[in-house]
C-alpha cells in the first residue's frame, strides 16, 4: 500500500532540525564577514575572508526564507557545507550550482506557505553594495535622514528646556521655603522698635553697639503672689542660662538659671491663630542647647513648679534669643557635678548609675563645675569670709595694707620659696607679707591687715595644701601680752561664724545639700590650750610625744580636736607656746623658758587655720635668732632689722589661709574645692 504523501511543513521541520545548526554557524561567520567594517578600529584583528560558504548565505536572509525551496536548497547543500568547512571551497561552489539550478527562488503563490506574512526585504546583496550606488526601497534618503535627526534634536532640545523650567521652578519654591523657614539673628538696638525684631533666632554678637532700654529683671524678683515685686500679669526680661529644656509636640517647657542656683520654668505653646510663627517658634527652641545664655522676654503667671527655686510662678514666652551658644557636647553636665557624693554612691547599684566625676575632670574644667550651685555658693562663701574679716577688723581700728609679692629674699624661714629672675638677680615670690606688717607697724600704723595672695613652693600634696592660697594677714601694736591680739582674733572669728550662718544662709543650705557639715561651735572667750597640756592629752590617747619638742602631724592634731571638743564644747580653739626649734626667725621666745615661744596656732575641727605669734621686735635679739637658725641676712632682712632700729612698737599677729578656713568650715573633703583655680605641685592651669 502506497505511504500517504507527508505535509511540506513536516518535511520542513525534519530538515530544519538537521540544517539549522549549521545554518546559525554560518550566518554568525558571515555576520562577523560581511557586516563589520573593513577598518573597524573596536576590533584589532583583520577582516576574515570571504569564503564561498558565508557567500553562498550573504544571498539568504532569514526574512527571507521560503518554505520549501530554500528549506531544500539548506538541504541539499549540507554536504557542500561540511565540505567547506573543513576548507573543500571548490567542491561546495560546484554541488551549489547544480542544486541552483534545478530549484527556483521565487516565492511560490499558489502554496500554502506563501500566505504568511513575511517582511518584504531588498537582498542581502544590496546592503553590501558601494555607498555610491542608489538607495533600495524602503531605506531613507540623506535628506530625510537629515530631517529625523533634526527632528529629533528639536524633541531633545524641547525635553531639556522643559525639564530647566521644571528645575528652576524647584529651586525657587525651596528658596521661597527655605526663605520662610529661616531664622536669621537679631540686632536688637531699641526697645521702641522691638516689633520689627523677630521675636525668635540668635542675637548678634553684643558689641556695645546701643543701650536698648531694656529692663532685665532678677529671678529671685519674681513670684506668683501680688506681694511679689513681679507678680502675675507682669512683663519682664530675664537673661540667664538654659538649665534644661523640653520640646514636644506644640509645646516647651525649659528652665532658667540665674546665679547658679535661681531658677524659673518657662514655657512656649503653639498658637493655633497663627500656626507658622508657631512652629518656627518651636523649631527655633529645638536648636537651644543647655548651658547657654539666653534672653527671655514674657509674661509672668501662676504655677506650681516644685523642681524651680521659684515655685508659685512661670514665665509664658513671647520672645527667645540665644546671646551666646554653648557647645552642645560639653565635658560633663551641671546636673552631674551637682549630685553629692552619698546620691552617686547610692546608684551605683541601679539600672541608670550616675557618673563620678573625678577630680582632675572637674579641675580641668573649673569654670563649668563651678556652675553646680553648691560650688558655686563656695566661692560666694569665700567672698563673704574676706567681707567679714575686713568689717570685723574695720570695726576694730584696722587699715588695709597692700604689701610686695616680689621680694629680695625668704620671708618665712623653712618654706619653700618660688625665684624668679629679676633684672639680673634673683626675686623671690613672697610667702607671706610677714616682714613688711611689722614693717607697717614700725612706720606708726599701729593696726593693720591684708587680703593677698601667698606662695609656698612646698611639694606636698596632701588635701589641705596648695602651693599657692589667699592670706588673711593682720598685725597689731600690743601693750604688754600677745593675748590682746588672741582676742582680737577671737572677735574677728566669732564675727564669721556667726554672720556666715544668719546672713549666708541660703548659700550655706545650697552648699550643704552636696557637701555634708553643721555650723561651727565656738566659745564666748578665746579656748587657749598650752603646749603641755596639749601633750598630755595626746599621751593619753595612746601617742608617743617623746620630748614633746616636735611638731603636731595631722593625726595628732586631729586627735587633740577632737579631745577639745569633748573637754570644752567648741570646734574653734587656740594652741600657743609651741617649741621655738619648729617656728620661724622672728618668733619672740617664751621669757620662762627659751625652748619654748610666745607663738599660737588656731584650729578648727581639729585642723589648723592660723598661725601666728608675738614677733621679736628688738634688732640684736632677732639677729642673735637669725644667726642661731643659720639663716644668711641678706638685703631683705637687713632692711627689715633696720627698720626695728629705728623704734617699733611691741607687736604681734597672725596668718590665715582662706581656702583653708572655708575647706574646713564647710567640712569639704579637699581644701582645692574651696580655691576658685587652684595651684598645687601637679596643676599650674587652667
Amino acid at each position: 500500500m502506497p505511504r500517504a504523501p507527508q505535509p511540506p511543513l513536516a518535511h520542513g521541520a525534519a530538515l530544519a532540525c538537521v540544517t539549522l545548526p549549521a545554518l546559525f554557524l554560518l550566518y554568525n561567520i558571515r555576520d562577523q564577514t560581511l557586516h563589520r567594517p573593513p577598518n573597524d578600529p573596536q576590533i584589532s584583528q583583520p577582516r576574515r575572508p570571504l569564503t564561498p560558504a558565508v557567500a553562498l548565505l550573504a544571498a539568504i536572509e532569514i526574512e527571507d526564507f521560503m518554505f520549501p525551496q530554500h528549506l531544500m536548497l539548506l538541504l541539499l547543500s549540507s554536504a557542500a557545507i561540511r565540505r567547506a568547512m573543513s576548507g573543500n571551497c571548490q567542491c561546495f561552489v560546484s554541488a551549489f550550482s547544480s542544486s541552483l539550478s534545478s530549484i527556483s527562488l521565487a516565492p511560490n503563490s499558489a502554496s500554502p506557505s506563501s500566505s504568511r506574512s513575511w517582511r518584504q526585504r531588498p537582498p542581502s546583496s544590496a546592503r553590501f553594495m558601494s555607498t555610491d550606488a542608489a538607495p533600495s526601497a524602503g531605506e531613507k534618503t540623506e535628506e530625510e535622514q537629515a530631517a529625523i535627526k533634526a527632528a529629533r534634536e528639536a524633541r531633545k532640545a524641547e525635553n531639556e528646556r522643559k525639564n530647566a523650567e521644571k528645575a528652576a521652578k524647584k529651586a525657587a519654591q525651596a528658596a521661597a521655603e527655605e526663605a520662610s523657614n529661616r531664622i536669621d539673628d537679631v540686632t536688637y538696638l531699641s526697645a521702641s522698635q522691638q516689633g520689627t525684631y523677630a521675636p525668635m533666632g540668635d542675637m548678634s554678637i553684643i558689641m556695645s553697639r546701643s543701650r536698648s532700654g531694656r529692663n532685665f529683671v532678677d529671678v529671685g524678683d519674681i513670684g506668683g503672689s501680688e506681694n511679689a515685686k513681679y507678680g502675675p500679669g507682669s512683663r519682664v526680661w530675664l537673661r540667664g542660662r538654659l538649665n534644661s529644656i523640653r520640646v514636644k509636640g506644640g509645646s516647651s517647657f525649659l528652665v532658667l538659671r540665674q546665679n547658679s542656683f535661681d531658677t524659673i520654668q518657662a514655657c512656649f505653646f503653639k498658637n493655633k491663630e497663627d500656626p507658622d510663627q508657631s512652629a518656627k517658634m518651636i523649631k527655633y527652641l529645638k536648636t537651644l542647647t543647655t548651658e547657654s545664655v539666653i534672653d527671655l522676654e514674657g509674661t509672668v503667671s501662676t504655677a506650681d513648679v516644685r523642681s524651680c527655686s521659684v515655685q508659685d510662678a512661670e514665665i509664658v514666652i513671647e520672645r527667645v534669643h540665644s546671646v551666646s551658644r554653648a557647645d552642645a557636647m560639653l565635658p560633663f553636665l551641671v546636673e552631674d557635678a551637682a549630685r553629692s557624693e552619698k546620691e552617686v554612691e547610692e546608684s551605683q547599684n541601679t539600672d541608670r548609675p550616675f557618673p563620678r566625676l573625678g577630680q582632675e575632670l572637674r579641675l580641668d574644667n573649673r569654670w563649668l563645675d563651678l556652675r553646680a550651685p553648691a560650688n558655686n555658693a563656695i566661692m560666694r562663701v569665700q567672698s563673704a569670709v574676706c567681707q567679714l574679716f575686713r568689717e570685723s577688723l574695720y570695726s576694730q581700728g584696722f587699715v588695709e595694707i597692700h604689701t610686695p609679692k616680689i621680694i629680695a629674699g625668704e620671708s618665712e624661714s623653712g618654706a619653700g620659696v618660688f625665684t624668679t629672675d629679676y633684672f639680673g638677680t634673683t626675686a623671690c615670690l613672697a610667702q607671706s607679707p610677714q616682714l613688711y606688717k611689722q614693717m607697717a607697724i614700725s612706720s606708726d600704723l599701729d593696726r593693720v591687715f591684708e587680703i593677698g595672695p601667698v606662695f609656698r613652693a612646698e611639694n606636698s600634696n596632701t588635701r589641705r595644701h596648695l602651693c599657692e592660697f589667699t592670706g588673711l594677714d593682720l598685725e597689731m601694736a600690743i601693750n604688754e601680752h600677745y593675748m590682746e591680739t588672741l582676742e582680737v582674733v577671737h572677735k574677728m572669728f566669732k564675727h564669721i561664724f556667726v554672720n556666715l550662718e544668719s546672713r549666708w544662709g541660703r548659700e550655706l543650705a545650697v552648699i550643704r545639700t552636696q557637701y555634708d557639715s553643721e555650723p561651727i561651735t565656738f566659745t564666748d572667750e578665746p579656748c587657749v590650750l598650752h603646749w603641755p597640756e596639749a601633750m598630755d592629752i595626746l599621751r593619753d590617747r595612746g601617742f608617743d610625744v617623746g620630748d614633746g619638742l616636735n611638731d603636731l602631724t595631722g593625726a595628732q592634731e586631729l586627735a587633740l580636736g577632737a579631745a577639745v571638743k569633748e573637754k570644752y564644747g567648741t570646734d574653734f580653739f587656740m594652741l600657743d607656746k609651741y617649741p621655738s626649734n619648729i617656728r620661724p626667725f622672728y618668733t619672740m621666745p617664751d621669757p620662762a623658758d627659751d625652748r619654748f615661744s610666745n607663738s599660737y596656732d588656731m584650729f578648727i575641727r581639729g585642723q589648723e587655720i592660723c598661725s601666728g605669734a608675738q614677733r621679736c621686735h628688738d634688732p640684736e635679739l632677732v639677729t642673735r635668732i637669725i644667726e642661731k637658725k643659720g639663716i644668711e641676712i641678706g638685703d631683705g632682712l637687713r632692711t627689715y632689722i633696720e627698720s626695728f632700729r629705728h623704734g617699733v612698737s611691741p607687736h604681734a599677729g597672725a596668718g590665715i589661709g582662706l581656702e583653708r578656713v572655708v575647706f574646713l568650715y564647710l567640712g569639704l573633703d579637699n581644701v582645692r574645692k574651696a580655691s576658685m583655680f587652684p595651684r598645687d605641685p601637679n596643676r599650674c592651669t587652667p
